[in-house]
């Protein structure tokens, strides 16, 4: 499949050849397939919020290039607002970007400023409130009579409503309670299901990124230090754990089991996976297989050496 994001050789300088200058991102190379759900994890200041304000050229590259379905997003900066309709970025906390006087409206501004009909712009914005759960007795009232989550969906769907290619979302669950997260992570997850949209999540909740993603990506002193399929990536759990990251808690369980000499994957990420693993090691145990690992693999990792 075709890449639609494609990042060669990124670097960002805030505030270049001044004495507080400061390297965001150093030299950071990757591509994203379209159709790819795509979490993306690092610790505070690895870089990764200053990395997805580039998609859509909100940052301009100090060196390096940010290509959209194969074109330089800067090859000619007029045509910049192309691209801004193409990546529709939903930050943190966006509710508090709205400020039309009905919930309508809100979602209808992106695409008015595409220059569309009252039509279809009404169509988009009932696809893009289905999408999220709002109903249209809320799409008339005003987005700042509604709860905090109900706004945070009205921000994400006039995003939507936009129907960029590519859907990037900063923390999109911050600050809501579990339900509210569920609740919109699932929607999100939904969307991209049923449109085939490309979406990037930063996340801090390894666990949403196991649940939603499809692959990850790993900022770390504004490098990119790992990027590859879920599974991979919290297999090298070990590894995540010493850049200050996190990984679900059901794969500490499973590396704590692995350190007490039980034979069990590492790569375990969500808890029906987790479930399934264990009802194997069972029938494994009872056709008589031995599922304690021999001592000298205790403690060590796929290259043989100390974990």
């Amino acid at each position: 499949m075709a890449s639609i994001i494609k990042v060669e050789n990124l670097s960002y300088v805030y505030n270049p050849g001044m004495p507080g200058a400061t390297t965001a991102l150093e030299n950071v190379s990757f591509e994203v397939e379209e159709g790819d759900f795509v979490g993306i994890i690092g610790s505070t200041g690895s870089g990764k919020s200053t990395l997805i304000s580039h998609m859509n050229g909100l940052n301009r590259p100090t060196s390096g290039k940010i290509y959209i379905d194969g074109r330089d997003i800067w090859a000619d900066p007029a045509k910049i607002r192309e691209f801004r309709f193409m990546v529709g970025l939903v930050f943190q906390y966006p509710e508090y970007q709205l400020f039309e006087e009905t919930c309508y409206k809100d979602i209808a501004f992106g695409p008015k400023n595409m220059g569309l009909d009252e039509k279809e712009i009404d169509r988009r914005v009932h696809e893009a409130a289905r999408f999220v759960g709002l109903s249209e007795e809320l799409l008339q009232r005003s987005p700042f009579e509604l709860s905090g989550g109900q706004k945070r969906r009205v921000a994400v769907a006039g995003v939507m409503a936009m129907e960029p290619r590519i859907l990037v979302l900063d923390e999109p669950a911050a600050g809501l309670d579990p339900e509210g997260r569920d609740t919109i992570l699932s929607q999100v997850k939904e969307y991209h299901k049923k449109t085939g949209t490309t979406v990037l999540l930063v996340s801090h909740s390894m666990e949403d990124i196991a649940r939603y993603a499809n692959k990850v990506l790993v900022m770390a002193e504004r490098k990119l230090a790992m990027y590859d399929t879920v599974e991979r990536v919290f297999d090298r759990a070990p590894e995540l754990l010493e850049l200050g990251l996190s990984v679900p808690q059901v794969t500490k369980i499973f590396l704590k089991l692995r350190e007490m000499g039980i034979d069990l994957p590492t790569d375990v990420y969500t808890i029906p996976y987790a479930v399934k693993t264990i009802l194997e090691a069972k029938a494994r145990r009872d056709a008589g297989e031995n599922l304690t690992l021999p001592r000298r693999t205790v403690g060590e990792n796929k290259k043989g050496g100390e974990a």
